[in-house]
């Protein structure tokens, strides 16, 4: 990126320089300011300690719309000091260490990731396709009650929502708790803010709404409770027909677009640095708790909001668990350890899994790791546009068949990543799907013996013209401790 590029620097410095005076305020142990600094027109900078979470809204806010009234120019961003991170907003970009993200700025990092809102994510885009359906369909709406699918189609991170969905326009609900949250946050779709629950109120506005006459009404079938249904049939009466229907938003959410691709990196990097962290941790008579305590910890002072699903910490026998969550158990002197992980990072997840050997292992022991170790590898190299997901998980089970193992990967070979942990499409055996441009999946065969252990080695990986990159960038051999 050349020089003729907008800057923006974030760096610590000695408060009260004058050339930085607008919207500074202080926090502890340091200062922030927003303003045009040193680094000429557009250019940002951030004064001091760890987060501007801590900062009071109205300078968050003013942080916000300041990010997203420089999104027309890339910027490039210089990281020096102490962490800095935006609160959690679905427009958020995240950067992270020495990373360049599909259609975002350049970035250098010393040390930390960084969220910065750029307000990129296109809401409306994703509605009007959404809308596009539901009229081949034959739909007058859709009511989307599903949160990871309301935040997709319009941005709204809270926790009591729903999305009514017409072929021209969009109505979002939610109650008097959201209501600056969703000013700030939602895109597309017209606010209204009730005094009821949010289905409850979407439901009254159906049967309001008279200008279609006898309508049909699609309801997101896997997320509508049948309570929910009965109360939903009972309010909008038997003028508005109702459909069940499946995956319309989760089809959409299947193929990932730059913005996106660019956050699941970004989660990756930073799953995938919590792997140093159990390799420090790790040692006999150790509990599996305690390692999955510390990389948690570290997650969270990275800059995670959560950890994407329990963290799976299984020594010696108990690595033959396909899901064994860390438990009391403590590390033996000899074996397997299974370490499956991932964290959440503006909204995103990331998944990994990478298994190691305490004490040393026996030739059949690094047999075992080797076989599933080119079982992945298949895998990986099976991965591209067109590709049905049976034959990426054919790929790996056949390895694992000719190695005498194939009676022991009991589980599927992936499944899609992105808002939530576990995504269409199910990458397994009888599954018709073909792989697209732009899914995000896991690649994660392994082979698991009752009473000896197991193995599992688990990327994330996007699927691009040439094949896939791999996104998980940890090394997959053999590590003994």
């Amino acid at each position: 990126m050349g020089n003729s590029r907008q800057s923006s620097v974030i760096s610590r410095q000695p408060s009260g320089n004058a050339s930085f005076a607008k919207a500074s305020y202080v926090a502890r142990p340091a200062s922030y300011v927003i303003g045009k600094g040193g680094g000429g027109r557009g250019s940002l900078l951030l004064q001091g300690a760890r987060s501007i979470a801590d900062a009071p809204s109205g300078q968050a806010f003013r942080l916000r719309r300041f990010c997203a009234s420089r999104r027309a120019a890339p910027l490039k961003i210089t990281v020096v000091g102490a962490p800095v991170f935006c609160s959690a907003h679905p427009c958020t970009h995240t950067f992270a260490k020495n990373a360049n993200v599909w259609g975002t700025p350049a970035v250098k990092v010393e040390g930390f990731p960084v969220l910065l809102h750029s307000g990129a994510m296109d809401y409306r885009a994703r509605l009007r396709k959404l809308q596009s359906t539901l009229t081949q369909k034959g739909l007058d709406a859709l009511l989307v009650t599903s949160l990871p699918n309301i935040r997709y189609l319009c941005g709204f991170t809270g926790s009591a929502a729903a999305l009514v969905v017409t072929p021209k326009t969009a109505f979002f609900f939610t109650d008097g708790r959201y209501t600056e949250q969703a000013r700030d946050e939602v895109r597309g779709a017209k606010i209204k803010i009730g005094k009821k629950a949010a289905l409850a109120a979407a439901s009254e506005y159906l049967a309001a709404d008279k200008t279609r006459g006898s309508r049909k009404l699609g309801v997101e079938a896997d997320h509508l409770s049948l309570l929910d249904g009965q109360r939903l049939k009972r309010t909008v009466g038997p003028k508005v027909r109702i459909r069940p229907v499946s995956g319309l938003v989760e089809g959409q959410r299947e193929v990932k677009d730059a913005e996106e691709i660019g956050l699941v990196r970004s989660a990756v990097e930073l799953g995938s640095s919590l792997f140093e962290v159990a390799l420090k941790t790790i040692r006999p008579g150790v509990a599996e708790a305690e390692v999955a305590a510390e990389m948690e910890y570290a997650a969270r002072q990275a800059g995670a909001e959560a950890m994407s699903f329990e963290t799976i910490i299984a020594a010696g026998e108990r690595s033959a668990l396909p899901h064994g969550r860390a438990s009391s158990s403590r590390i033996p002197a000899g074996g397997f350890v299974v370490c499956d992980f991932g964290v959440i990072l503006a909204g995103y997840c990331s998944d990994m899994t990478r298994t190691v050997y305490v004490g040393r292992p026996s030739a059949s022991e690094r047999d075992m790791y080797e076989a599933v170790r080119e079982a992945q590898q298949a895998a990986v190299e099976a991965v591209g546009p067109g590709v049905g997901v049976g034959e990426v998980d054919r790929a790996a089970r056949n390895v694992l068949k000719k190695k005498g193992l194939g009676r022991y990967f009991t589980h599927s070979t992936g499944h899609g990543v992105g808002l939530e942990i576990h995504e269409p499409p199910r990458i397994a055996a009888g599954q018709n799907e073909s792989l697209a441009l732009g899914m995000v999946i896991t690649i994660e065969p392994g082979a698991y013996i009752p009473g000896r252990g197991g193995v599992r080695i688990e990327d994330m990986v996007v699927v691009t013209n040439n094949g896939c990159e791999v996104l998980t960038t940890t090394p997959k051999e053999l590590i003994t401790i």
